[in-house]
């Protein structure tokens, strides 16, 4: 069997939902493989790093490692803006680049390049992947294929990638008899009761507990678990960024979002909590502010997670209990259980208190005053007309963190955006690749006049695939994070930002390639605008919302204090590095 035969009828046996790809001549081979055999869908794009970006949506919607497809050179260094934010936010992914042929490779030669377009990519790729191999022997090819997809999903999920030279993968080998491999089981062992029954002491002794729940517990599959867990424990739920849906936003014990742009009642309960329990978060500075100390002061924090280093990283003094997600919320409802009555009681009045801070600090009031649409109100409406999407995936800037304040997540709906990599130009190809993962239905992409234009060529991939996308545009005609930046501590000189910077009519770009679309100005056309975007389901649809550039995403944790003390009532007290 020809190596690129075996590879095909590979990603078919392990049902890879899908390849994603820019075709480039070292990987015709692969490509004509995966087309010929018929069973894994071949979605090709208009750049590596859009494929790579639609690989990690369908990859973090279906937990099976999809794939994405680049030739050698520009092909492979394309795909590393995806690979990265893979690596960053645990998603597993495999990741294939075609290489020159084995007798074109340089070698030990001292030349900087022998055969055309011939990279490293697997030297470039190294920090940013669970493992890479360069193949140079096509035997090899069976058992690296098992150990990257097995290695992809275990542990703490990641990104692999294998290089393969044009000449391996037209070679013949004998493939081995063995049955279809699963993914690994988790390496790591559950949480002990002991540990348990500590955490559960420490609770009972609290008046003000919170769960903080990160992306890990839906990386972990654990979404079931958790959701039982909360039931049985009676504990407000504050989320990051990364598990914005989580909980259902209606739900009485969701607490909102986290951290540098969280909603202003979540950070004020954090700054009154006594007890908290992390499970799945990595504590980075985007969740607890630069001051540490202020943040573990005056409550015990007790750090479940499947990564060691992660565990009093940053904020020292934690408890920390290494552990798979999954076994570890399952023995925290055992030993829970007993006492969930005592925990309701004990409960009522903080939740209470959380209550009331929601409602003196209302998300939609942080921009009272703001000319034309105010774009946290919009996020509230957008979410009301489109209750019966299976997932929002939102791109990098301040519309991201109106999105993550605002929007009002429905059972069952994913709420998908890039984290730890932060990359504008994720919302457009994600979104391609969400919808490719669950085609019966409609997926709602939000991004910024700024990012979408970062990967607009997906558009074409929207329209030839009549994919059911509903695109949003919060256009503000700027960069409006680095411009908010600048306008903090750069006296108002926005240049790159608004000098220098500017944003066609999406409208118009949409009409171009046979989208439908819309351009709204003022509130009074939200309701007819978000009703008219959410009965398109049978196709793409683009609304283009203009919202003021001097529209801040507030409120903003003052960089250097604490987490009670926000921007625009508090301001930085230095400059923050992120």
């Amino acid at each position: 069997m020809q190596v690129a035969d075996y590879i095909a009828e590979f990603l078919s046996e392990r049902q890879v939902p899908a390849v994603f790809e820019l075709v480039g001549g070292m990987i015709t081979f692969l490509i004509d493989a995966v087309h010929r055999h018929g069973q894994t869908r071949i979605v090709s794009m208009h750049h590596e790093q859009g494929a790579a970006f639609a690989a990690e949506a369908a990859s973090r919607i279906t937990r099976i490692p999809s794939v994405a497809m680049a030739t050698s050179g520009p092909g492979a260094t394309n795909l590393l803006t995806g690979i990265g934010s893979c690596f960053f936010d645990s998603t597993p992914a495999v990741f294939i680049t075609g290489q020159v042929n084995r007798d074109e490779q340089k070698g030990n030669s001292g030349v900087r390049q022998l055969g055309f377009q011939e990279t490293d990519i697997v030297k470039m790729v190294l920090p940013i992947v669970k493992r890479a191999w360069a193949v140079d022997d096509p035997e090899q090819i069976p058992a690296i294929l098992d150990d990257a997809f097995e290695l992809a999903v275990s542990g703490r999920p990641g990104p692999v990638l294998i290089d393969i030279p044009m000449d391996v993968q037209r070679a013949q080998i004998n493939p081995p008899k063995r049955a279809v491999k699963k993914p690994l089981a988790d390496v790591l062992p559950g949480m002990e009761t002991a540990d348990a029954i500590f955490i559960r002491d420490a609770l009972l002794e609290s008046r003000r507990p919170l769960i903080l729940a990160g992306g890990g517990i839906r990386t972990a599959g654990a979404i079931d678990a958790f959701h039982n867990l909360v039931k049985i424990a009676h504990i407000p739920v504050v989320h990051s960024l990364m598990a914005v849906d989580v909980l259902p936003s209606a739900h009485p014990l969701n607490a909102g979002l986290i951290g540098s742009y969280g909603n202003r009642w979540t950070n004020l309960a954090v700054s009154e909590s006594d007890f908290l329990l992390v499970l799945g978060s990595r504590l980075d500075v985007r969740q607890t502010g630069a001051d540490t100390e202020n943040f573990k002061a005056g409550r015990r924090i007790f750090h479940v997670d499947c990564d060691q280093a992660e565990i009093n990283n940053r904020i020292k003094g934690c408890l920390g209990v290494v552990s798979q997600l999954l076994p570890a919320i399952e023995k925290l409802r055992e030993v829970f259980a007993p006492v969930a009555e005592q925990l309701a009681r004990s409960s009522h009045q903080w939740m209470s208190t959380i209550d009331s801070l929601r409602s003196e600090w209302p998300d939609t009031a942080e921009l009272k005053g703001t000319e034309g649409i105010n774009p946290n109100l919009f996020m509230h409406q957008l979410a009301q007309a489109n209750s019966d999407a299976a997932a929002y995936v939102v791109d990098v800037g301040q519309h991201q963190m109106w999105a993550a304040q605002s929007l009002e997540i429905q059972p069952g709906q994913r709420f998908l955006t890039s984290g730890g990599m932060g990359s504008m130009g994720f919302g457009l190809p994600a979104a391609i690749g969400a919808s490719i993962s669950q085609p019966d239905r409609p997926v709602v992409m939000i991004a910024g006049d700024g990012s979408f234009q970062c990967n607009i060529q997906e558009l074409q991939t929207v329209t030839r695939l009549a994919l059911p996308l509903r695109m949003v545009v919060i256009n503000n005609q700027c960069h409006g994070m680095v411009r908010q930046f600048q306008q903090s501590y750069f006296a108002g000189r926005y240049y790159s930002t608004m000098w220098g910077y500017s944003a066609p009519d999406f409208s118009a770009v949409a009409s171009a390639y046979g989208i439908q679309s819309r351009t709204i100005h003022e509130p009074s056309q939200v309701s007819d605008a978000v009703d008219w975007l959410s009965e398109a389901d049978k196709g793409p649809a683009l609304l283009q919302v203009m919202v003021s550039s001097l529209a801040n995403a507030y409120p903003k944790l003052a960089f250097g204090k604490g987490m009670a003390s926000m921007e625009p009532l508090v301001l930085s007290e230095e400059m923050e590095s992120t």
